[in-house]
């Protein structure tokens, strides 16, 4: 929030903690005049809940970023998140490890070490945006 602040930016929250509440989170974001979202990865927000945020970002016509890296696949503008191939890639050590006979509780807690950036340029010319090209270069996949 300090680094929002410290360049200009106001930062708005809207809360929704069910699938119905999201029509209304999105209607608040607007009504508090957000120029885009940025939607925190949870439970609620994947498959359906992901495939209705891209449906209410475009109504809304709210650019919107989460951390969840298949939303631009899915119509959604950008993503950055860890890359779920290496989370899937560090769970599988893990079950090895228990599998030799580590117990769970001792292992140490791993954290991300690979993130992806994606970026949807249909769903950018949609919403009338351009996207730097040093943007795009710095994308692991732009999807056009």
């Amino acid at each position: 929030m300090r680094a929002a602040i410290g360049i200009g930016v106001r930062v708005v929250t809207v809360n929704a903690s069910t699938e119905t509440e999201l029509r209304a989170a999105f209607g608040r974001a607007v009504d508090q005049h957000a120029d885009a979202m940025l939607v925190h990865v949870d439970a609620l927000f994947n498959d359906s809940g992901e495939t209705q945020i891209v449906t209410l970002a475009a109504e809304y016509r709210l650019p919107t970023m989460t951390a969840n890296t298949t939303f631009p696949g899915r119509g959604g503008l950008v993503s950055y998140g860890a890359n779920s191939l290496d989370l899937n890639r560090q769970a599988g050590v893990y079950v090895a490890r228990i599998l030799r006979g580590e117990k769970p509780a001792d292992l140490p807690v791993m954290q991300p070490t690979s993130f992806a950036l994606r970026v949807n340029l249909k769903t950018a010319k949609a919403l009338g945006l351009t996207i730097p090209e040093l943007f795009l270069l710095l994308a692991d996949e732009v999807i056009e």
